[in-house]
């Protein structure tokens, strides 16, 4: 799953900014029956590798996590309106060497 900065603007101002973005998705994906495996937050989009365990629940967790954390930016830094780009956009992953890549590749070395 992949999400984008309105504008490709930034969506992560502080380090508690990620902090409280991903405690919210624990309890989201919890509450939506998604199983999380990997994540990437840059500071203008998301990366979600999740499975859900019902057609609804990618659905349900993106959607509660992104208006909560809206609602939050906007409280934090003052602002108004839209904080992410359209609707969310995902695909499938099938095989699990793809899986096995894409969380590698986001390792740091050491």
């Amino acid at each position: 799953m992949i999400q984008r900065g309105n504008n490709r603007q930034a969506c992560f101002f502080t380090e508690d900014d990620y902090r409280y973005y991903l405690e919210w998705l624990i309890t989201y994906a919890k509450d939506a029956g998604c199983a999380v495996h990997a994540y990437v937050l840059m500071t203008n989009h998301v990366h979600l590798l999740l499975t859900p365990t019902t057609a609804s629940g990618a659905g349900e967790l993106v959607k509660r996590l992104g208006q909560r954390y809206v609602q939050y930016v906007n409280r934090t830094y003052r602002r108004s309106g839209t904080l992410w780009e359209g609707r969310f956009r995902s695909c499938l992953t099938q095989e699990d060497s793809y899986v096995f890549v894409v969380v590698n590749s986001n390792r740091t070395p050491g």
